[in-house]
């Protein structure tokens, strides 16, 4: 058996580049129809988002994955002046003051403070790129068994509450197995009386008024829904106890219970009795059971 993961996860690893640097690596996974990578990474990384990337899609098939790099700040480390970016500020404000006749001189102090004119030495310099690069993709591997391991665990928590589901279900057609030849013996006389009650005078015969019963009858039993209910229930089963990637096989199979339902439900709508009343609840548990269990297969990867 392979394991089943859930889409939902999370897990955090620390590392040095040269034994000085560190760094943390996080990767945050949530549901998702595809898999949806979102990496967030310090922009002289762009050749380790390439990496990064690619083992990614070795390693999970669906879910929104957030991939976040931090690197540590130096405790002393300079603080830099951008240069580049406070002239362009400063140009900016005279020409704003000149554009409005306005007699004033920047306040280098309010400058100082605007997002990115001063701001500290990042401790992964340009020179280091391939060190972090061989650090980071070191450290992922273990990020990545770490998050499969805590998807792991929600997968068989997830896998366990469904085949209680499917067990429901089982339990839920196998009553109205029971039920359903009662339901069609009360609907042929039900048929036959109102047929003759139409026909009244006419002149009709007996066989021919009841084969006209029994053709209606037959097409409002619900054997064959109940044998489809019956398999589909034995096949979730079965690809549960095989694993691996699920998701969308389950989901897919759900819509199939969740059709035989709604057809064994519309069959029975104008049964009396109180058989046909008590198929027709059974009929409303199975949906309600179908649909919580599309809530968890929907968190499957």
């Amino acid at each position: 058996m392979s394991e089943i993961f859930s889409m939902t996860g999370y897990s955090s690893v620390q590392g040095t580049v040269k034994g000085q640097n560190g760094f943390t690596v996080t990767v945050k996974s949530v549901n998702h129809r595809f898999l949806d990578l979102h990496l967030r990474l310090p922009s002289q990384c762009d050749a380790l988002e390439i990496q990064m990337r690619r083992v990614l899609k070795e390693r999970l098939r669906r879910g929104h994955i957030e991939v976040t790099l931090q690197l540590e700040r130096k405790a002393s480390g300079a603080m830099q002046l951008n240069a580049e970016l406070l002239a362009g500020h400063v140009q900016a404000y005279k020409e704003a003051a000149a554009l409005y006749g306005v007699v004033a001189e920047p306040d280098l102090n309010s400058m100082l403070r605007l997002p990115g004119v001063m701001g500290a030495e990042s401790s992964i310099g340009k020179d280091d790129a391939a060190a972090l690069e061989s650090a980071v993709m070191e450290q992922l591997g273990p990020a990545l068994s770490a998050l499969n391991e805590v998807r792991a665990q929600e997968g068989m928590v997830l896998a366990a509450e469904l085949r209680r589901s499917m067990e429901r279900l089982g339990v839920l057609a196998e009553e109205v197995g029971e039920l359903r030849s009662g339901v069609r013996e009360a609907q042929f006389e039900r048929l036959r009386g109102r047929i003759a009650e139409l026909l009244q005078g006419a002149q009709v015969s007996e066989e021919r008024l009841l084969a006209e019963a029994a053709v209606l009858a037959e097409r409002s039993d619900v054997d064959e829904e109940v044998v489809r209910l019956r398999t589909h229930v034995e096949s979730f089963l079965a690809m549960l106890e095989e694993g691996g990637e699920l998701g969308k096989r389950l989901d897919f199979l759900l819509q199939e219970l969740n059709r035989e339902a709604n057809t064994l439900l519309s069959k029975t709508s104008g049964a009396t009795g109180s058989n046909g009343l008590r198929i027709t609840e059974l009929g409303l548990e199975m949906k309600a059971e179908i649909e919580r269990a599309r809530e968890q297969v929907q968190n499957l990867e």
